[in-house]
């Protein structure tokens, strides 16, 4: 992944840049090797963030969040983690109180740890990386159930191949 930064498949700013490189120290510190997988992981933050690379709030005025059911517990990190008991499970892995200040997720290294560790975990739907990317099987496409389900599951798949360079 060293050859992202000379890679013409996406030009990243700064900020990007510093983006990607929490997200692949966070993945080299867990100890994960599997580059289909951290790409994975790569091109879901940049679709989650709208390209960003760094933790972003759920779209959306302070009255359309108030309105969606899983409030105060909505995104403003790398995957945009919603509900108490994603919260709660972030606070059990990192022992940061998410819970009680749901903004401490959006603390760049902490939202790198969760979309890793929850993508590899399957908190989020129950699937995970390695249900995807393991010896005999590389889907792009269906991993997007990791997230959310198929939804712009090609747009995903594709910003992901162009990480793995």
């Amino acid at each position: 992944m060293d050859k992202l930064k000379a890679s013409s498949a996406f030009k990243l700013n700064p900020t990007q840049l510093l983006g990607v490189s929490l997200i692949i120290d966070e993945w080299n510190a867990q100890g994960y090797t599997d580059d289909r997988q951290l790409a994975y992981v790569l091109g879901t933050v940049y679709h989650e963030t709208a390209g960003r690379m760094m933790p972003i709030k759920e779209m959306g005025g302070e009255a359309y969040l108030k309105s969606k059911s899983y409030y105060p517990y909505y995104g403003r990190d790398l995957c945009q983690t919603t509900w108490l008991k994603n919260y709660q499970r972030v606070k059990d892995f990192s022992g940061i109180d998410v819970v009680t200040n749901p903004d401490l997720i959006a603390e760049p290294q902490l939202a790198a740890r969760v979309a890793i560790h929850f993508m590899s975990k399957g908190y989020y739907t129950g699937r995970k990386l390695s249900d995807f990317f393991n010896n005999t099987t590389e889907d792009y496409l269906h991993a997007r159930r990791i997230i959310n389900g198929l939804d712009k599951a090609e747009v995903v798949a594709e910003h992901a191949k162009k990480f793995l360079v």
